[in-house]
């Protein structure tokens, strides 16, 4: 795992594509499900109210922002 991707999203690129983007919600509900799913878990995280969930709450919205970015760039593609 690169510093980058430690520090903004807590696991690889690679692990994001495997664990949400190919994850059974992906393949029911589609990706948009699955960033809805993210940016709830975010929102939770922030209610705790202390750093080190206020953090991961920040990575969370950074998985989901990688998320549509790979959309853009896959629909750009197509």
């Amino acid at each position: 795992m690169t510093e980058f991707e430690s520090k903004c999203y807590g696991m690889t690129e690679a692990d994001i594509r495997e664990e949400y983007m190919q994850s059974i919600t992906a393949k029911l509900s589609g990706l948009e499900m699955v960033i809805m799913g993210v940016l709830s878990d975010a929102q939770e995280l922030m209610t705790f109210g202390h750093e080190q969930a206020n953090d991961q709450a920040r990575k969370n919205m950074n998985i989901a922002k990688f998320i549509l970015s790979e959309m853009m760039d896959a629909k750009r593609e197509a």
